[in-house]
């Protein structure tokens, strides 16, 4: 009796080794994509949330959302600072990369290519950036 199902012996290209029990993904540059996509959005929402939250605290006490706003002046929020500029900076372009694989034809075949322009886009941005805003953390830490 014939079965429907191939085996993971009779599914595996040619001279492939067999794949270790339980490990679905391997770590493929597209996997941590996909990976970091979702965490971007999510620290891009959270964000969000708490800037909403501390701007409609103007209205239940200025006195409070002064406060909180002072302590966005502080160095060490320079460097949060940049990670959000980091995570919406990748989360962006990947998106458009996503929607450029999703809705363009040759778009599957360049996913590689995008990736990585995607990558060195990120880079090129956030080098400078960061050197600016770590540098006017410093100067406002240690003064200037």
């Amino acid at each position: 009796m014939a079965s429907t199902t191939a085996t993971a012996a009779e599914g595996r290209p040619r001279g492939e080794a067999p794949r270790a029990k339980g490990t679905l993904y391997r770590g493929d540059l597209g996997m941590w994509s996909w990976v970091a996509h979702r965490i971007t959005g999510v620290l891009t929402f959270f964000f969000l949330f708490v800037h909403v939250l501390d701007t409609a605290l103007v209205r239940v006490s200025p006195n409070a959302y002064d406060t909180v706003i002072e302590t966005y002046k502080h160095p060490l929020m320079i460097v949060f600072e940049l990670g959000l500029l980091a995570a919406v900076l990748f989360h962006a372009f990947n998106g458009i990369r996503v929607m450029l694989v999703d809705f363009w034809s040759r778009g599957p075949g360049l996913q590689r290519p995008m990736l990585w322009t995607v990558l060195v886009l990120w880079l090129v941005l956030i080098i400078p950036a960061g050197i600016s805003m770590i540098t006017r953390a410093a100067t406002e830490l240690f003064g200037g």
